[in-house]
C-alpha cells in the first residue's frame, strides 16, 4: 500500500492549533494509507497531543518559528516568513516529500503559496478554488470561489474543464453537467466576460456544458459544475453560508416563541438535526486550488476536527483519483485540438 503524505498547517484558523491536531489524529487512527506532518508551535502542538493515543510513525511534528496571521498581506508574508507552517509546508509539496497541504490559515497567502511554491500545471493559466456546495440534488462545485477576481475567457474555459474531472473523479458523477453563472436564461444576457465565453464552452467537446445558472437556481442542483470568476463565486460563497446561517437561526427563533412551539421542535429536533447534517459541505472536506502540480486544499478558517478530518480524506481520494493525472490529459487534449 503506497502511503500518501500530508502536510497540515498546525497554526492557520480559528481553532488552531487544537482542532486542526485532533482532527489529524482522527484520520491517522481511521485511514491507514495517510501519515501526516503537523507544522506549526512545536510545544503547543505536543500539549494536544500528549493525552491523545495514535500511531506515532504516521503522525509527526515540523516545528516551525513563525505564523502568517489572517489580515496579513500574503505576498509580502510568503516572501518574509519563509519559516512559517504554510511557507514550510508548501515547499514539502514542491520537493516531493509530501503529496498534499492542508491549511485553514489565510487564503490569500495559500493561494500565493500556491502558485509561486508548489507551482501549476503546464498550459493551466489561473489556479481556481472548487468547494463542494449542499444542494437538494446533493453537490455541486463552484469554480471559482475566490482565486482569481478578474478572469478571462480562457481562463473560464479551464475552470469547466477542470472542474469537469474533478466532479467526475472526486464525487462519481459521470458527464457532469456545466453551467456558467449569469443574470438570465438567455444567451445573449450577461456582462462581457460571460457574453465572450458562452460561445467558447459551447465549442467545448470534452464538457457537458448546458448553459447559463441563475444563482436562484443553484441550491436546487441545476448543474454539477458552476463557472464564474472569483468575484462572483466568492459573493455567492459568502450569501449561501449567510443564508443558512440566517434560515437556522429564525427557525430556532420560531420554535422557541410558544409552548406550542417548543414542543413541536423537541418532536422534530432528531429529524431536523438529521436534514440539516446531510445539507452541508463540511464532510467533503476543503476547497482544493486546480491545476497545480501538487494538490493544496484550503480549509475553512473555522474549520473543526470534523473538517479537519474531512480534508485528509478528501487529499486520500484526490491522490488515488489521480487527478492531477487527469486534469494533465485534459488540457493536452485542448491544446491538441
Amino acid at each position: 500500500m503506497e502511503m500518501i503524505k500530508i502536510a497540515l498547517d498546525g497554526m492557520g484558523g480559528d481553532n488552531a492549533p487544537s482542532e486542526i491536531v485532533l482532527g489529524a489524529v482522527d484520520a491517522v487512527n481511521e485511514f491507514e494509507q495517510v501519515s501526516i506532518s503537523v507544522l506549526g508551535d512545536e510545544n503547543a502542538i505536543r500539549e494536544v497531543l500528549k493525552d491523545q493515543k495514535y500511531d506515532q510513525s504516521r503522525l509527526t511534528v515540523i516545528p516551525t518559528t513563525e505564523v502568517i496571521e489572517m489580515a496579513e498581506p500574503p505576498v509580502n508574508a510568503i516572501r518574509s516568513k519563509k519559516d512559517s507552517s504554510i511557507v514550510r509546508g508548501m515547499n514539502l509539496v514542491r520537493s516531493g516529500e509530501c503529496d498534499c497541504f492542508v491549511s485553514g490559515g489565510n487564503t490569500g497567502a495559500v493561494l500565493v503559496g500556491g502558485q509561486v511554491i508548489v507551482g501549476r500545471i503546464k498550459g493551466v493559466e489561473r489556479p481556481p478554488l472548487a468547494p463542494c456546495f449542499p444542494t437538494t440534488k446533493g453537490f455541486s462545485i463552484l469554480v471559482d470561489c475566490g482565486a482569481n477576481v478578474d478572469s478571462k475567457p480562457s481562463q473560464l474555459v479551464q475552470y469547466a474543464k477542470m472542474g469537469s474531472v474533478y466532479m467526475k473523479e472526486f464525487l462519481g458523477v459521470e458527464n457532469p453537467t456545466v453551467g456558467i453563472v449569469n443574470i438570465g436564461a438567455e444567451e445573449e444576457k450577461g456582462n462581457a466576460l460571460v457574453k465572450e465565453t458562452f460561445p467558447l464552452l459551447k465549442e467545448c467537446k470534452d464538457i457537458n456544458f448546458v448553459g447559463s445558472v441563475e444563482a436562484r437556481d443553484i441550491p436546487h442542483g441545476a448543474v454539477d459544475v458552476m463557472v464564474c470568476d472569483a468575484f462572483v463565486g466568492n459573493v455567492i460563497l459568502k450569501l449561501y453560508e449567510g443564508t443558512a446561517s440566517a434560515l437556522v437561526q429564525v427557525i430556532k427563533e420560531g420554535l422557541m416563541s410558544s409552548v406550542r412551539g417548543k414542543i413541536g421542535g423537541a418532536l422534530i429536533k432528531p429529524s431536523l438535526k438529521k436534514t440539516l447534517l446531510a445539507y452541508t459541505a463540511a464532510d467533503q472536506g476543503g476547497a482544493p486550488l486546480l491545476g497545480l502540480k501538487g494538490l493544496v486544499v484550503k480549509m475553512h478558517g473555522n474549520s473543526t476536527r470534523l473538517e479537519c478530518k474531512a480534508a485528509i480524506r478528501q487529499c486520500i481520494r484526490f491522490c488515488e483519483s489521480n487527478i492531477n493525472e487527469k486534469i494533465k490529459e485534459s488540457l493536452l487534449a485542448e491544446t491538441a485540438e
